[in-house]
């Protein structure tokens, strides 16, 4: 074997090993014992896969080293799910997980072969913690049926880590505090370039900005969620009509489906037949083979105004925030300060995300909110001189 073989299992081993940090943590944060449980059964499975790299990196003769502090990354979601709990990082976790089967997917090896059906499992488990499932129904039962036959679909689901967080929660709050702190700080030093110190007109300014962008987030949010919701529920409906009216050809459709999957014209057959056993069911496959769609998860208007209006709305009252408690040059300097402060604070947030490093997102987001709010002070100085 190449060195480059021991180096990669050298950084699988420290993969796995966060993992088991990050899972003993969430096992000991979770106060349902059920979901507990779940933690635990996840957690030791990635001390099978840490064994494995183990035992390879010996097989190479390289030493195994001891365990070290987790990522950076890692070490940010336990802190979250301490304060948050451990249903508020979910995206992070699943998140970090499509990362870590990314990785994997580059690797052809028996090891990676072998580890594969655990992650289906942990995917599996996520899926049911995450989607409201009670914790319980992730039995052992349940565990074995995961590695057996599943319906074409629901593979891709659970395989895909980074699919199974499609509702984005965290993501679309950093993302829109973000749109808030850039845009209402680049507002605030353009008023402040033109305004020539009057705190008054910056903070009034500010105010403004805060109130019309998170209200148009909201609004745009709202209305765009409420069309996407209106445009699924009719497709659906359209789908139920069929399904009621023409059930022979939605039958051979649906067997086609399997088909084109890679099964025999006869377990094709078979599996659409036993799948309209009960019209329900044979609609809900219908909409997750033919539409693509999860009817579970169309999305609520409300909640997705509600969670922009509240994003933006913090992000953008950080540059008004020192204008509140003074006037003059200084409050003007203690708004950069604290505008770029949290520029940075986003960036991590967004590389808890990305997989990026949090230093490297949090300078690139100060570098682009500083950019944006430098062009428009010196575009307000220019105004403010040329008005004068």
């Amino acid at each position: 074997m190449s060195q480059i073989d021991a180096a990669q299992s050298l950084d699988n081993l420290k993969l796995e090993r966060d993992a088991i940090v990050l899972y003993d943590a969430l096992s000991e944060i979770e106060r349902d014992p059920r979901r507990a449980s779940a933690f635990r059964t996840i957690a030791g499975n990635e001390r099978r896969h840490a064994e494995v790299w183990a035992t390879k990196l010996r097989e190479l003769g390289t030493e195994v080293p001891p365990p070290g502090r987790p990522r950076v990354r890692v070490r940010a979601i336990i802190w979250l799910a301490r304060l948050l709990g451990t249903r508020a990082v979910s995206d992070l976790v699943q998140a970090l997980e499509g990362d870590e089967e990314s990785i994997y997917e580059g690797q052809a090896s028996p090891e990676v072969l072998a580890i594969a059906a655990d992650e289906r499992e942990h995917a599996e488990i996520w899926k049911r913690l995450s989607g409201g499932a009670p914790a319980a129904e992730v039995s052992p039962e349940v565990l074995r049926e995961i590695h057996g036959e599943r319906a074409p679909g629901v593979v891709g689901r659970d395989e895909r880590w980074h699919r199974a967080g499609q509702s984005g929660t965290l993501r679309a709050v950093i993302f829109g505090v973000s749109d808030g702190l850039v845009s209402n700080t680049s507002l605030v030093m353009g008023v402040a370039g033109a305004a020539a110190g009057e705190s008054r007109f910056i903070l009034l300014a500010g105010i403004a900005g805060l109130l019309a962008g998170a209200f148009s987030m909201a609004a745009g949010e709202y209305i765009s969620m409420q069309s996407q919701r209106e445009l699924y529920e009719r497709q659906i409906a359209l789908e139920r009509a069929e399904l009621e009216a023409m059930p022979d050809e939605e039958l051979a459709e649906l067997a086609a489906v399997y088909r084109a999957k890679g099964f025999t014209a006869e377990e094709a057959e078979a599996i659409a037949q036993r799948l309209f056993a009960d019209p329900e069911h044979a609609l809900d496959t219908l909409i997750r083979e033919e539409l693509g769609l999860d009817p579970d998860e169309l999305g609520s208007p409300i909640k997705a105004a509600a969670g922009s209006f509240a994003a933006f709305a913090v992000g953008a009252s950080i540059p008004v925030i020192p204008f509140l408690f003074g006037s003059g040059p200084t409050v003007v300097v203690a708004s950069i300060v604290l505008s770029l402060a949290a520029m940075f604070a986003v960036g991590v947030g967004v590389s808890l995300l990305t997989g990026r490093g949090a230093i490297f997102s949090g300078v690139r987001q100060v570098a682009i909110g500083a950019a944006a709010a430098g062009v428009t002070f010196l575009v307000g100085r220019l105004i403010g001189v040329t008005v004068s």
